[in-house]
This record gives C-alpha cells, structure tokens and sequence, in this order.
C-alpha cells in the first residue's frame, strides 16, 4: 500500500460548492519534468481547512497518477503552514474514516449523545417506506426524476453508503440536488460522512431516514466513484443486495434499480449489468420488486427478459415509459454515467426514473 505524496502551492481557485473547494496547484516537489506544472486539486475544508492562493499544501496524487475517472483529482491532506483551529467541545463519538491519516469524528444520529437516540435505540420498523436501491451514485437524480413525475411532493432522502467516496461534500450532485429540494437530506452510513445526520450502519441510516428525516421515500446508492475488477463479486455495488436485504428486514418495500446501459463498450455491462445480476440475484436474498419499462425494441424485450430470470422470490413490475424523458429533463444536476450523458445513454438513465416511479405509485 503506497501513497503518491506531492507539495504544492494554490495557484488559482476553482469551483466551490457545498463542502468541497476546486483548487489548482503548482507542484514543487516529484520527479523534475513534474516540476512547475499544475495540477487540478479537491479540498474538503471541513478536514483540512480553506485553502487560499499563494498557500503551500500538501497533496496524495495517487488516483491522479493513476489517471481515474471519479476519483481524479490530487487531494489536498494539509495546509502545513496555516492549520485550521481546533474544532469546537461536542458530543458525539463515530469515527469515520477509522484509522485513516484524515479520521474524522462526528455525530451520528443513532450516537447516545444524540438527541435522536431515543427515537433510534430501539427502532426496527420502516413501516411499508419504499427504498430504492441504485448499484451507482449516477442514478441517483434519474430515480428522483422519475420519483417527481408520479409523486411530486414525495419526501424523499439519500442515504449514502460507503462504496464510492467516503465525503459527500465530494458529490455535486448531492449539493444541487439539496440546494433545488429534490432530496430533503442526506444520510452517510458506515465510514462514509458529511452528510446531515450521520450513522453507523446502514439499517440505522434508513431508520434515520425515515424517522428522523421524515423520509417518503428513501433512495439508497454508494457516493461517487465504483470499485470494479471485472469479477464477478469483485465490484463495490455487491453491496446494492445488502441494502436490499437491509430495507426488507427493517419491513420497508425494496425496490431495485437495475444498472443497464446501451453504450457500455464491455459486454458484461450492455443490457442488464452483471453487477445487478450479482446484487439483485444472489445477493438480495429477500424478495424485492424490479422495475422494467415498457419501452419497444429489441433492446428493452432483452432488459425485460434478463429481469424476468431472476430468482422467481422477485417482483418483475413494468412501468409506463411515457413522461420519463421529459422528467429527466427537469433534473437539476447533470445527468452522466461513466462519463456517458442522456442521449449517448438513455437507457440507463431511464431504468432508474422507472425505480423512481414505481416507489411513487407504492405511496398510493
């Protein structure tokens, strides 16, 4: 395990949003064709302070160097010459992040020293709330659209698992999403944090949701970013079934939105990927329902019939397709898959705004 260190010094701001600051920086230390040249950097200000220009930083360039989608980015890991102040005496105990150079404490929603504690220590019942559970973070604001279109003053809240990113401030869609209301909060469980109420587990994170956010519905996906090695159980969303399981004990309504795609240049994610084969199939031992389209074409009869295969404890639902284009279109975030928008992969988008529809017409 290694981590590729660089210094730097802020040249320029970037783009700012909730919890995060886009900088560029000007590496000072590394191989010498290196030096000078400047790299696009991520600062968590809540960890690690806001950074200015002229600051010296230091950076981890590992998944930089590596040249990663999602993860891309030189992070910033210290402000060495101007240190943010020690936080505030506060209660709560979780550490997230647990023994990471940048561990965090926080508040969790279900820690005794919550005022949310009571309504949690003993809470096991979601009482029919439907849960959507989506393999990645992308599908997330095509759920909520297709949500919107059927229910459109459903309560609904993220709960943000740990698969992808740990920070949500790293996700902007999460921050559009809140600041245009489509989601009420957001919910990080296990070693994922930032968001409004913190938890320790998933099956907490969904009875916050719903207990203490208020949820109608819930939509539950790993933060931004997916682990895959191209095994078949060697892909961060295996843990989609968990989730599925989780909100089945818990006596919620899962529903699965299946991760298709009609662009995917690899085989084993064209139709219905095989990472929700794998979740929904063997690991979501629990009966849940699987929502599909009716939309024509060879493509969708395909999508339709890999669904259908599926462990008959499941529930195979055909949503209507007419008015999921235009819902989609009202989204406030940007729509991307896999560095794929809308229109280069609309199916993708489309079989999530189906989950969404379906939990809508579930609140009756």
């Amino acid at each position: 395990m290694t981590i590729t260190w660089r210094s730097a010094t802020v040249s320029r701001l970037g783009t700012s949003w909730a919890g995060s600051v886009e900088l560029f920086a000007t590496l000072t230390s590394g191989p010498e064709q290196g030096l000078g040249v400047e790299v696009k950097a991520l600062a968590h200000p809540d960890l690690v302070g806001t950074p200015v220009v002229g600051d010296r930083v230091l950076l981890n360039v590992s998944a930089l160097a590596r040249g990663l989608g999602t993860g891309g980015y030189a992070l910033v890991v210290a402000l060495p010459d101007r240190l943010p102040p020690d936080p505030p005496a506060g209660p709560g105990h979780l550490v997230k992040a647990r023994y990471t150079p940048l561990q965090t404490m926080v508040l969790g929603a279900d820690d005794q020293e919550s005022v949310h504690h009571d309504v949690l220590a003993e809470a096991d019942d979601l009482a029919g709330t439907p849960v959507v559970v989506a393999d990645l973070h992308s599908a997330v604001p095509a759920v909520l659209a297709g949500l919107r279109a059927e229910a459109p003053k459903a309560r609904a809240v993220y709960v943000m698992t740990d698969g992808g990113a740990l920070p949500a401030a790293f996700s902007r869609a999460v921050a559009g999403l809140r600041e245009a209301g489509w989601i009420a909060a957001c919910v990080t469980t296990g070693q994922s944090f930032g968001g409004d109420l913190e938890t320790a587990t998933v099956h907490t994170g969904l009875l916050a949701a719903r207990l203490v956010a208020g949820a109608d519905v819930v939509v539950v996906a790993q933060g931004p970013g997916n682990l895959g090695t191209g095994s078949r159980w060697g892909f961060s969303g295996v843990a989609a079934g968990e989730a599925l399981n989780a909100a089945a004990v818990l006596g919620g309504r899962p529903v699965a939105a299946l991760r298709v795609s009609e662009a995917d240049a690899r085989s084993r994610h064209r139709g219905v990927s095989h990472h929700s084969l794998t979740a929904v199939g063997r690991v979501a031992l629990a009966g849940v329902d699987v929502p599909v389209t009716d939309s024509p074409g060879a493509f969708h009869d395909g999508v339709r019939a890999q669904a259908r295969a599926l462990p008959a404890r499941h529930r195979v639902v055909e949503v209507p397709e007419a008015g999921l284009d235009a819902a989609l279109a009202t989204s406030p975030v940007r729509l991307s898959t896999m560095g794929r928008g809308l229109d280069a992969d609309r199916a993708a988008f489309l079989l999530a705004a189906a989950a969404g529809r379906h939990a809508g017409r579930l609140l009756g």
